[in-house]
């Protein structure tokens, strides 16, 4: 007999719930669910939603980390990552950040020369000078060692100061901001010991360091300057020498990967931030904000320091050990979302054993993975292959937070955009659970 498929309206009437609650019972698995041919609607499996309400509600209900918002961006099924519907780990294969930021922004995937400042043609992705300047300056004036996070939390609010026509919040206006903020981030970062590469030991100015040393690198191409794509302009930025083709390419794919991830903390955040009708930038610093904490973008850079503390693969055991024996979690495995593995782990690790199949630093990140293996430990997620792509290409502390952030800025700008076409602001209700005070 035939599958009779109801809408999302029906679904809840027959079971006495609001829609909302139908797509938290799918996320936990409670309820599948498909689409209806030529469309974006939900379909339900009638004989299923009545096997649910003879059943009873699930006993439990939904709780803050099941917050539920309707999305046309990101699907996570399984072990599987779809931008609007489009395999993500393809995308990775052959795409650029600027082609999947179009994708996320627009519906449509953007022109391979996207990203480009020469004469290739394109959306060009260029913050304004007076911009970079404010950026550059404002970044400059912090310590020596501040992680490249730190700098971009107080890049982005720079970057915002000087765009007076920030609060224009059509979409095409959204998109070009968007075009600007994330080219801006990366052209305010220093270019990676700038000394070393003049050769005097010495600093350029602000606006230099800024800008990025134009001077060339041994192999035709200028350190820092500000053509070529994303990918290309951050990868000086982090690196103090050129790391090869193949692991540029790994950060290209990385940068990709991490576009979206559907309602991850830092995304919610920069959602609710944007239903209140905050300005593109505002929604990339709230997002900022909350990726650095060390369940989220932050755990790549505690991944980055177990790798470093390992001279040798030899020395992974004693790596895992010493954080067992403090009483800390191994940072990089697992993932609440995925099942068996993250894929986008898989492919970036992958791509970096193609990229330098001998390197030492690689030997290193998979003896740990084996001793994680050999404690039962789940598999590694981005975040380790993160710091794997962090520490086989020689790069600056926290530069997988800086590679995490400004790929996930594409992410934060494309909810903004739902946001402000859906018009409601998110005011979750709390649950007051304090004493009690009788009047009088």
């Amino acid at each position: 007999m035939p599958t009779e498929w109801i809408n999302a309206a029906e679904a809840a009437r027959r079971l006495g719930v609001k829609q909302a609650s139908l797509y938290s019972y799918v996320s936990r698995g409670v309820l599948t669910r498909r689409r209806a041919h030529g469309s974006r609607a939900s379909l339900f499996s009638a004989s299923e939603v009545e096997g649910l309400a003879r059943r009873g509600r699930p006993r439990r209900a939904p709780g803050p980390a099941e917050l539920v918002i309707e999305t046309e961006l990101t699907e996570i099924t399984g072990d599987h990552l779809r931008y609007r519907g489009i395999d993500a780990i393809g995308l990775a294969r052959s795409c650029g950040l600027e082609q999947v930021a179009a994708l996320l922004w627009t519906g449509r995937l953007g022109d391979p020369s996207d990203g480009r400042l020469d004469d290739r043609g394109g959306a060009r992705w260029e913050a304004p000078a007076p911009a970079v300047a404010a950026g550059s300056a404002a970044q400059a004036a912090l310590p020596a060692g501040t992680l490249p996070l730190e700098r971009l939390q107080v890049i982005v609010p720079a970057l915002a100061a000087a765009d007076p026509l920030r609060l224009h919040l059509d979409p095409p206006a959204v998109v070009a901001a968007g075009r600007c903020l994330i080219a801006g981030m990366v052209d305010c970062l220093p270019v990676a010991n700038i000394g070393s590469v003049l050769g005097n030991g010495q600093a350029p100015p602000a606006a230099a360091a800024g800008r990025g040393d134009v001077r060339g690198n041994g192999n035709g191409r200028a350190r820092g300057a500000l053509g070529g794509t994303v990918a290309e302009r951050l990868v000086p930025r982090l690196c103090p020498a050129d790391p090869g083709a193949g692991l540029i390419d790994a950060v290209r794919a990385a940068l990709v990967l991490l576009a979206d991830h559907e309602l991850a903390a830092s995304t919610l955040a920069a959602r609710v931030a944007a239903s209140m009708r905050a300005d593109p930038y505002a929604v990339v610093a709230t997002g900022l904000g909350a990726v650095g904490g060390t369940l989220h973008g932050g755990a790549s850079f505690g991944a980055e320091v177990m790798l470093r503390s390992a001279p040798g693969p030899a020395d992974a055991a004693r790596a895992v050990g010493d954080l067992l024996r403090r009483g800390e979690r191994i940072p990089g495995f697992g993932h609440f979302v995925y099942r068996r593995r993250d894929p986008r782990a898989v492919l970036l690790l992958d791509l970096l054993r193609a990229a330098d199949p001998g390197s030492e630093r690689l030997a290193v990140a998979d003896a740990v993975i084996a001793e994680a293996r050999g404690r039962s430990l789940p598999e590694p997620n981005i975040d380790f292959a993160l710091a794997a792509l962090a520490v086989m290409a020689g790069m600056i502390p926290g530069a997988g937070e800086a590679i995490f952030s400004v790929a996930r800025a594409v992410g934060w700008v494309a909810h903004a955009l739902e946001e402000y076409a859906r018009g409601t602001p998110i005011r979750p209700r709390g649950i007051y659970t304090g004493p009690v005070v009788p009047p009088g």
